[in-house]
């Protein structure tokens, strides 16, 4: 893919333009990402305050008794979110859901112990482990590249 910029001080609103011979995955994923208006921050709440929670920061999110939760290395944050709504503001290069009710950061992941049948064992930085329901191996392997 070619990326050219012109600036143009007589240009009141940037203007994007897209010259393809098709429409390609590539092209609407490029559309999606342009006209996506949602905010990428998270915030949680810990002892009565509320915190911008930074990506890099979360280690899980996960849902216990109808909440979500967010795990960073300072503590653990209640999500005003539904754990899709936080799913669509994160990376999706550096999250994956694991299951219905959790995603993880791939960066915060120590390993992964492919042993146990039918599921992976996931073993994260602050010593967190959590598993890989049946339904996700496969998109987990595929990630891992096995």
């Amino acid at each position: 893919m070619q990326v050219e910029i012109k600036i143009d001080n007589s240009c009141t609103e940037p203007k994007v333009m897209i010259f393809t011979a098709a429409m390609t995955e590539e092209v609407s994923d490029i559309i999606k990402k342009l006209s996506d208006n949602i905010p990428q921050i998270i915030s949680g709440s810990k002892d009565g305050k509320i915190e911008v929670l930074e990506q890099e920061d979360l280690i899980r999110i996960y849902t216990s008794d109808k909440k979500v939760f967010a795990v960073t290395s300072k503590g653990t944050y209640t999500l005003r979110l539904r754990l899709y709504e936080a799913e669509e503001r994160l990376n999706p290069n550096q999250f994956v859901r694991i299951s219905n009710s959790e995603i993880i950061n791939l960066k915060k992941v120590n390993n992964f112990d492919l042993s146990f049948t039918g599921t992976i064992c996931v073993k994260l930085l602050n010593n967190d482990i959590t598993y890989v329901s049946r339904r996700y191996v496969n998109k987990i392997k595929k990630i891992l590249g096995l």
